[in-house]
């Protein structure tokens, strides 16, 4: 067990996803069926957890960012902001363009109607959240800009504690089951003979994804390289110990000190990489939009039988998306489980749909990771050259 608690949350998510095939090819299904029960409830949970995550996530995040008020902020947080809805409408262009090819003939009748080809649980139990995804992020804002508007400081210093027992919930409850419940999810979808044909197809979408990485990267330094008079490629070839530290991490937080370096070595003045980096962290996460974007885009079209969403429900997907995504804690799969209330109310998602989406993210968070912190010092740049200006 000790072995297995020093495991990467990766490897674990991996080990579980074998283990869901393996078991659901040999154990009985009334075996089986416990592992199912188990989902069905955390799944439950879930739900009832999401509203409270978008609000714990939110309310200290945008309390913060606004109570450091000045042009600078306002400035280097529209630029965080529409780099990540660049990020998320690249992404749906290209998914758009090039899914219907790379899934053609590809469908999962397990993702269309569940209940009639999974197994059940031998026990339900529903958990009804407090409120709804919208009501959590209209309320957040609503809390966090009267907060920092009126100077509360206990209101502040209560709902930053609210922040840290999210973030306790997820790093020691939620995201330490989350092998369990993906194990007998997919146990569950083995029986119902699908899972093969999401590993393939979806090793397809992962190689999507990773070059659509490396072009907003290549696009965020052009950019910041025109405005500054230097080689972009040189900038990205001092950001590397950064990127490389990420994927180990899995956090833009915890990835911050080796981001200050790689960025004040990129010529960024330090004064202004000692602001943006940090802040950027938290609200700057282009990577894990583009691989939100392009795999829900592609379970969407499983969903419903080759059919693409629409423009307008993407465009709405994605702008909610860039404000669900501040504050993400600085834990593995966080922005994942941040966007599970959107997922689940702009795009329809259900429950097999969504620990889709948990695993198919957490799959390849470190190199979200990595496209996020790599791009922060591309915007430190940007916010750099503008502060010369103002």
């Amino acid at each position: 067990m000790s072995y297995y608690n020093r495991l990467p949350l990766l490897a674990k998510l991996v080990l579980a996803l074998v283990l869901g095939i393996l078991l659901g090819n040999v154990l009985p299904e009334s075996i089986i069926k416990v592992f199912v029960t188990f989902s069905g409830i955390f799944s439950s949970f879930l739900k009832f957890a999401i509203p409270l995550i978008i609000v714990g996530f939110i309310v200290p995040g945008i309390s913060q960012v606004a109570s450091n008020a000045g042009r600078l902020l306002g400035i280097s947080t529209l630029i965080a902001y529409l780099s990540t809805i660049i990020a998320g409408a690249l992404a749906f262009v290209v998914a758009k363009t090039f899914l219907p090819s790379l899934l053609k003939g590809s469908s999962l009748q397990s993702l269309e109607n569940p209940e009639d080809l999974l197994l059940s649980g031998y026990v339900s139990l529903e958990m009804p959240p407090v409120f709804s995804v919208t009501t959590a992020l209209v309320l957040s804002f609503v809390i966090g800009i009267g907060i920092s508007s009126l100077k509360l400081g206990s209101m502040k210093n209560a709902f930053d504690e609210f922040g840290k027992l999210i973030e306790l919930l997820l790093n020691k409850f939620i995201i330490p089951l989350l092998p369990l419940y993906i194990l007998g999810v997919f146990a569950n979808i083995t029986v119902s003979g699908e899972v093969f044909k999401i590993l393939k197809i979806f090793f397809l979408v992962f190689v999507m994804i990773l070059v659509l990485h490396f072009v907003i990267l290549v696009i965020q330094y052009l950019i910041g390289g025109s405005v500054n008079g230097k080689n972009p490629f040189k900038m990205m070839v001092k950001i590397l110990p950064a990127y490389a530290t990420a994927i180990g991490t899995q956090s833009s937080a915890a990835t911050i000190p080796v981001t200050l370096d790689s960025t004040k070595k990129m010529g960024v003045t330090p004064s202004i990489a000692n602001f943006t980096v940090p802040l950027f962290a938290t609200i700057h996460l282009s990577g894990s939009t583009i691989t939100l974007t392009t795999c829900a885009t592609a379970v969407y079209w499983l969903q419903n039988g080759g059919q693409l969403p629409t423009a307008a429900i993407m465009l709405h997907f994605i702008l909610m998306l860039g404000v669900t995504m501040v504050a993400a804690p600085g834990v593995p799969g966080g922005a994942v489980m941040a966007a599970l209330g959107l997922l689940q109310s702009i795009l329809g998602f259900n429950e097999i749909m969504l620990s889709l989406m948990i695993a198919l993210y957490i799959a390849q968070d470190s190199f979200g990771t990595a496209c996020n912190v790599s791009g922060d010092a591309a915007l430190s740049s940007i916010v750099d050259r503008i502060s010369k200006k103002v």
